[in-house]
């Protein structure tokens, strides 16, 4: 309609400047009306065109704050869609008024009752777009209003919960800020929709009869009536939950600090016992010459060094201990029961320590099931012996294997034999050798021989056991103490039996049991008047010869008669 007017008058204003002058008799005062009235009909055409250019400006901003309410703007999506819901919820209310006319006629006319079924048919397809945009029936902006929720928050009360607090803290922001540019969002949104209904009045007081504009002017103010209450219920909420993430994250923050600092400090406890352990292992390597007594008080120090870490751990992170030792009170029962092989061997494992009665290095014998086992002790755990098993007189006599590692259980003490051939560092042993001469041989020769062949090669240990006896006389009742060799003779079926017993090393008794042996063999055979026995046996013959057979018992053709 405005280009109409504008067209109509510069069509006008073209045919009164290019006219052809009238020849009549100029009147003065003509003339004068007619220039008053070009110039009226000019400055008009000049604000035609002026409104024109606004309202143009105008459009064109109009135009670009829809295209940015349009694009990526979800506010105008939901409103869109709950827009859509309540037209159609009007258009079911008038169809409901519809039918509900036509249903309650007693009799309808054909027209009516084809027109009764394209209504229901409508409310049909209606009831179906709203049973789709159900969601947006009541409160259609509560989904995007609520915060994130704050569930799981973590407890600092230990180091290792330090990490997840941190992260959790990371979250708490990450959530904050994700909030607050929904706020933002709606906000600017709210901002558009203000300059939108500002424009279009402007528009409308150029041009007041444009229905398009008015028409857009009314959806925008009710776009702005739905989202002011949005808004305020937004920033309220938006305040309470930025309130309640700053005290969650000072509390957090101050948690961490304080879990720090108690770490810190344990931190402190522990490299102290961990110095003061070292510093004891360094006295005790560099003044005691006994690797087996270090390696005992090693092991000690590692499991009182531990012992001292659990305790210092338990008393400073589990604050109610007695709730923990009632509980253990309780299932002690039940935990002897279950684990008693385990419980067993703890309590060997203590006779052990205590006791004194096997280290690691000692050479020891166990006897299980009429199996022997005998060998070193390498370690000994909180649960199990360790043993490497050695060439010794039991492997060559009995198992024919060695060089295995052997593992036996603490509570073995308990039930077992146990023997061990270098207690209280008694490191020698007993050891004989048996070998038979004939009755009509030198007895007693054969008997110096032997003293004097073991008295040459364990004299060195002889002198060591000595000193280890005398020693061992102020920790135990010793009766007999004589370490020299004996040498002892039996009567035996085959002849007469000379035990030769000496002490020689408890780790390596085949060697010199093999040495004395050759030796004593070698002597023996030089000698004229001693003989080895061994087991004989006499087989006699029949001398008596055969008779001839009787010549009625000899058959003609030479065969013998059975």
């Amino acid at each position: 309609m405005m280009h109409k007017r504008l067209s109509g008058l510069l069509l006008l204003c073209g045919t009164l400047l290019f006219a052809e002058p009238v020849t009549a008799p100029v009147v003065p005062h003509k003339v004068q009306e007619n220039n008053q009235s070009i110039v009226q009909k000019q400055a008009l055409l000049k604000e035609e065109q002026r409104k024109a250019s606004r309202i143009n400006d105008l459009v064109r901003e109009k135009q670009a704050l829809d295209k940015e309410l349009l694009e990526n703007n979800i506010w105008s999506k939901i409103y869109s869609n709950y827009h859509t819901y309540v037209e159609l919820k009007k258009q079911k209310e008038h169809l409901d008024e519809q039918i509900s006319i036509l249903d309650n006629k007693y009799k309808r006319t054909e027209e009516e009752e084809k027109a009764f079924e394209i209504l229901k048919s409508k409310r049909s397809i209606i009831n179906g777009k709203l049973q789709l945009l159900k969601e947006y029936e009541s409160d259609p902006f509560k989904k995007f209003l609520q915060p994130p929720e704050i569930t799981d928050v973590p407890t600092v009360g230990n180091p290792l919960a330090i990490i997840s607090a941190i992260s959790y803290i990371k979250k708490l922001k990450t959530d904050e800020t994700e909030y607050e540019s929904r706020y933002e969002s709606i906000k600017n949104v709210m901002e558009k929709l203000k300059e939108r209904e500002l424009i279009l009045k402007k528009i409308l007081q150029y041009d007041t009869n444009n229905t398009k504009y008015k028409k857009e002017l009314l959806d925008t103010q009710d776009k702005i009536k739905t989202f002011t209450p949005v808004v305020e219920i937004f920033k309220t909420t938006q305040n309470v939950y930025t309130k309640k993430i700053d005290e969650l994250t000072l509390n957090l923050r101050a948690d961490i600090k304080r879990e720090m600092e108690k770490a810190t400090s344990i931190g402190m406890v522990i490299l102290f016992f961990i110095l003061f352990t070292l510093l004891i292992k360094y006295l005790v390597r560099r003044y005691m010459s006994d690797n087996d007594r270090f390696y005992t008080i090693n092991k000690a120090l590692n499991l009182t060094f531990v012992t001292l870490m659990l305790l210092t751990l338990l008393f400073a992170y589990i604050e109610n201990v007695n709730y923990i030792v009632t509980i253990l009170g309780f299932a002690s029962a039940g935990i002897a029961i279950a684990m008693k092989d385990w419980f067993m061997s703890i309590m060997g494992w203590f006779v052990i320590i205590i006791g004194g009665a096997i280290h690691v290095g000692d050479r020891v014998k166990f006897v299980r099931e009429g199996v022997e086992y005998v060998g070193d002790v390498v370690d000994i755990s909180l649960l199990r012996m360790t043993i490497q098993e050695d060439i010794t007189l039991t492997t060559y006599m009995h198992n024919r294997r060695a060089g295995r590692i052997i593992f036996v259980p603490n509570n073995f003490i308990f039930t077992d034999m146990v023997a061990n051939y270098s207690h209280a560092g008694l490191k020698t042993v007993w050891d004989g050798i048996d070998f038979m001469i004939t009755f009509d041989s030198n007895v007693s020769k054969a008997s110096s021989i032997a003293k004097e062949i073991t008295k040459k090669y364990a004299k060195g240990y002889t002198e060591i056991t000595r000193k280890q006896l005398n020693k061992l006389r102020s920790q135990y009742s010793m009766k007999n103490t004589n370490v020299e060799p004996r040498i002892y003779t039996f009567i035996e079926p085959y002849g007469i039996k000379i035990s030769a017993w000496y002490h020689t090393n408890a780790y390596a008794t085949l060697t010199l049991r093999s040495t004395i042996s050759m030796e004593i063999i070698e002597r023996l055979q030089a000698e004229d008047d001693i003989f080895l026995a061994f087991p004989t046996q006499s087989i006699y013959i029949d001398k008596d010869v055969r008779k001839p057979l009787p010549p009625e018992e000899i058959q003609n053709d030479g065969d013998t008669l059975a």
